[in-house]
């Protein structure tokens, strides 16, 4: 007998705002144009100036509790990835299960920016095969509007603000590829390429900053680190890229979607795409994408899934589940 953390329910929730890229042409150089051509982002969502982290979190994780049929007293721990929180402490999570009405088990906030999901799926995987958990709420919630300096056009017309959640739950297996829940996960980081994408102040500085981030950089590290992490995290349990149903990647940018889906030989209609409606909404990407993707009718039971995704740090890993 096998313990597998499976997915018992999905949510997620959106701004009322919405962003076309025209809107940016007022203040930088861009245009929509330019915009699709080089990310494929079409619109985006912004939270509202009463809005936080913790407001969205809260809302994704209800939606997901709803479809789970669970209540707040059915869950055990809440994993909150975050790089935008509410204050500085105490974290988003705690600040979730207050609001859920949650009165026990325990919740902490993971920051791996735009790989944090990945990070915390890892995280509630452990907590779960190990017995510490039966149920964790892991929620992707980001207010990236509040970091950005409106006058870079190369990274304000990027980015959004969302929340996801994935509920994960205990349950028993055969230990194969054919059950359902997380088969592998695969965790990365190296602190050598911390300045190629990074906000420019913080607490201990004294400062508020704006994000940073050196574009081809990037996108070079992403390719290779992104289809790497997947293939070891499918090698792990003796899978590969023709066994995976559907690829739901970090919603970054659809070069890099693209160019990783290629190098890891997996067709385009393989992977989910929401970016062009979301942006890049760093650490909520992977889990809106999940939940906006089952609306869809795209991912269904039994599926094999795999996750990737790379952010500030550079931090990166994959996740290996079936639906």
């Amino acid at each position: 007998m096998t313990i597998r953390a499976q997915v018992r329910g999905v949510g997620h929730y959106l701004p009322k705002r919405v962003v076309p890229n025209s809107e940016f042409e007022t203040t930088v150089d861009t245009s929509d144009e330019w915009i699709r051509s080089r990310s494929g982002i079409e619109r985006r969502h912004f939270a509202a100036d009463d809005e936080t982290t913790s407001d969205m979190a809260t809302a994704a994780a209800t939606r997901a509790l709803d479809m789970a049929g669970l209540t707040a007293d059915d869950i055990d721990a809440i994993i909150v990835a975050t790089s935008t929180p509410d204050l500085t402490f105490p974290s988003v999570a705690t600040m979730v299960q207050a609001k859920l009405g949650m009165t026990k088990g325990f919740a902490f906030d993971v920051q791996a920016v735009c790989a944090g999901f990945v990070f915390a799926m890892a995280n509630a995987n452990a907590l779960i095969i190990s017995g510490q958990a039966k149920r964790v709420i892991v929620i992707g919630a980001e207010t990236f509007s509040r970091i950005m300096d409106w006058s870079d056009r190369t990274t304000s017309v990027l980015f959004g603000d969302g929340a996801g959640a994935l509920i994960l739950e205990a349950a028993t297996g055969d230990g194969t590829t054919k059950d359902r829940g997380i088969l592998s996960t695969d965790l990365n980081s190296d602190g050598r390429h911390k300045d190629i994408l990074y906000v420019d102040g913080g607490v201990s500085t004294q400062s508020t900053g704006h994000l940073r981030m050196q574009g081809k950089e990037v996108f070079r590290h992403a390719v290779e680190k992104l289809a790497s992490t997947a293939h070891t995290a499918l090698e792990k349990v003796g899978l590969g890229s023709d066994d995976i149903d559907w690829i739901v990647p970090h919603q970054a940018n659809l070069r890099i979607i693209k160019s990783t889906a290629q190098k890891m030989g997996v067709e385009l209609d393989r992977v989910v795409l929401t970016v062009q409606d979301h942006g890049n909404t760093s650490a909520a990407s992977i889990p809106l994408a999940l939940s906006v993707s089952v609306e869809r009718g795209q991912i269904k039971p039994g599926n094999l899934i795999v996750t990737e995704a790379i952010g500030g740090g550079l931090a990166w890993g994959a996740v290996v589940l079936r639906w």
